[in-house]
């Protein structure tokens, strides 16, 4: 993986629209690079496959968001770079990384434990769906710094 770029948000968009029910705007992700936030994409072959966004706070970090182009999913993609992002936080000192996941997306929450989350919270009615309002379930993993760099 690499740091994302402003030249990368246009193919971001494209795969968060593809795979996302409800996905970010290019706003967003505009504000996250702009926020410093640790905003990762994998490439291969001339064409972004995914992305991953950290955002710091202190010693803890929260996966803001992680996506595999539909064309790439279900071949291990989202297990690499989930681990790659869990390596970049313990690299820098990160204690914690944090997360949100609809209970509904089954797949990632078996990823998302299979890495090592657990489920450390509840928050409802996070996420807008269909029926008005899901909740979310707040996954944690502890990376095992001490957070002094």
């Amino acid at each position: 993986m690499r740091e994302m770029t402003p030249a990368d948000l246009d193919a971001v968009l494209a795969i968060e629209q593809s795979v996302q029910h409800y996905p970010w705007t290019r706003g967003q992700f505009a504000d996250s690079l702009n926020a410093g936030h640790w905003c990762q994409v994998d490439e291969a072959d001339g064409g972004l496959r995914g992305y991953a966004i950290l955002m710091p706070a202190v010693d803890e970090v929260e996966l803001l968001t992680i996506g595999v182009a539909a064309s790439q999913q279900r071949k291990g993609l989202g297990r690499t770079m989930l681990r790659e992002m869990l390596e970049l936080a313990r690299e820098r000192s990160m204690r914690r990384v944090f997360l949100e996941v609809r209970p509904s997306n089954t797949a990632a929450v078996s990823l998302y434990r299979s890495a090592g989350f657990a489920e450390v919270g509840l928050r409802r009615g996070y996420y807008r769906d269909a029926n008005g309002s899901e909740d979310a379930l707040v996954m944690a993993c502890d990376l095992g710094g001490d957070g002094n760099g």
